[in-house]
């Protein structure tokens, strides 16, 4: 006698495809919380899009062409770009804009990170509030307003000048922002002036999140308030100094406002930077297919410089 088998019917091929029932809710709440965030984030994507990207997307098509400004532009293709790389002027501007990086840069991150420390270490005594706020003073001004401030102080009859005949050292006096020597120099030196206290506070708010503990362990190691500097707080603030070095390398090569009013890029081509060479081939040159090819190249610059920084920044040990 046979023995009969009961066989249970396949699944059909859709059942056996079918997602279970909780990575299918999973999956759906994912996609409502996406298109949440997007609804929030849609407000301020707007107007950056209107303002911002597709300006620049503009800018990018302009510099495709031979255009004055008013009349039809021609079609010249990548020729704006070869005369930028070619151009002797943009050379002499792109070694300003790099020297304007030790001014804008490095000289403020230094100068933020020791005065950082120093606050920090003496954090509730009397007169550090007051030392913080006059530090961070020059981010509130604008820079329209630090630029003929500094043009007064850097007068032939302004206040440094004064000061320098006062102590007996007339003999230095100059015209310091008309001098082809010492005009960028100058200029980097406001800008230092209004960048170091923002550093300041990005690494004061960086040193608050150190555990006190770490300096502690070191002190009972022997180290002294420079030896804790070196190994301690600047290793534990490199992601605030990765995005200072961002901001201010971007400032640098972008400089515009405070060149333009201080000495206008002069004298002669002294403290030419980009900024001011896409404003003068646009507005005075006629020329603003090679300026929207400049100004593309800048931001090029700008961005690879910008990835390059924070690449380094993780993976520093």
């Amino acid at each position: 006698m046979m023995a009969v088998t009961a066989h249970r019917p396949a699944a059909p091929a859709a059942d056996r495809t079918r997602a279970p029932a909780g990575l299918r809710s999973g999956a759906g709440r994912r996609r409502r919380r996406r298109a949440v965030a997007l609804l929030y984030v849609l407000p301020a994507l707007l107007p950056y899009t209107l303002f911002a990207v597709l300006p620049a997307l503009h800018t990018a098509y302009l510099s495709l062409f031979d255009w004055d400004g008013v009349t039809l532009p021609s079609f010249t293709g990548v020729a704006n770009y070869r005369a930028v790389f070619a151009d002797p002027q943009l050379r002499a501007a792109a070694w300003h804009a790099g020297a304007l990086i030790v001014f804008f840069s490095v000289l403020p991150i230094c100068l933020g990170l020791v005065s950082a420390a120093v606050v920090s270490r003496r954090a509730g005594r009397r007169g550090i509030a007051a030392v913080r706020t006059l530090l961070f003073l020059p981010q509130v001004v604008p820079l329209v307003a630090v630029a003929i401030i500094w043009r007064w102080v850097y007068a032939e009859d302004g206040t440094l000048n004064q000061a320098l005949r006062a102590v007996g050292l007339g003999r230095f006096a100059d015209s310091w922002l008309g001098s082809f020597t010492w005009s960028l120099p100058a200029v980097g030196l406001i800008g230092t002036w209004v960048v170091a206290g923002l550093c300041m506070v990005l690494f004061l708010s960086g040193t608050q999140r150190i555990d006190q503990e770490i300096y502690e362990a070191a002190r009972m190691d022997g180290a002294g308030p420079v030896r804790e500097f070196w190994s301690v707080t600047v290793p534990l603030l490199r992601p605030e100094i990765a995005v200072a070095l961002s901001i201010t390398v971007i400032a640098a090569l972008s400089s515009f406002d405070l060149i333009y009013i201080t000495t206008g890029g002069g004298p002669g081509d002294s403290t030419v930077v980009p900024g001011i060479l896409i404003y003068r081939l646009a507005f005075g040159g006629g020329q603003v297919g090679l300026a929207s090819a400049l100004a593309v190249v800048l931001t090029a610059v700008i961005s690879v410089a910008v990835l390059v920084i924070n690449r380094l920044a993780r993976e520093a040990p």
